[in-house]
């Protein structure tokens, strides 16, 4: 009965501190990052999970437009810890920062880190991408400016 009770505990303990995914169609996306190109990239100092500062260029978009899973249009406020996640058509996925992502007329570009530098960037046409999942990944990173 003790472990019964212990196990239920732990389920709603992970339920309540799960990551909501939302959803956002590709002409959306682009859309909403249209208007970042590199002269628009603005200097960001990060704080991480145990204190460490990190300095990079951000895209500065402050609302992110998405749908959850059930077809509501839901804003988020960017922050650090929101990650998108890019399905291609081969079935490959790759994370990014969101703060970190630009288009380059048809390619987006992303950063995959925080730590290694230049960011670990990766390219992916616009025309080979199937799905963008994004989640805050609720990791501690802040803004300090």
């Amino acid at each position: 009965m003790k472990s019964t009770l212990i196990s239920i505990f732990l389920v709603l303990i992970i339920l309540a501190t799960s990551c909501q995914t939302y959803r956002i169609p590709t002409s959306s996306f682009v859309n909403q990052l249209s208007a970042v190109d590199s002269t628009s990239l603005k200097p960001v100092t990060v704080i991480g999970p145990v204190g460490e500062k990190t300095q990079y260029l951000s895209n500065q978009l402050q609302i992110l437009r998405c749908i959850d899973k059930k077809g509501n249009p839901v804003e988020l406020v960017v922050k650090p810890s929101i990650e998108i996640r890019v399905h291609d058509l081969e079935g490959k996925k790759t994370i990014f920062y969101f703060d970190r992502t630009m288009l380059v007329d048809s390619v987006l570009i992303g950063a995959r880190s925080r730590f290694i530098p230049g960011g670990y960037l990766k390219e992916i046409e616009i025309k080979n991408i199937r799905l963008i999942e994004v989640q805050d990944g609720k990791k501690n990173f802040r803004y300090t400016n």
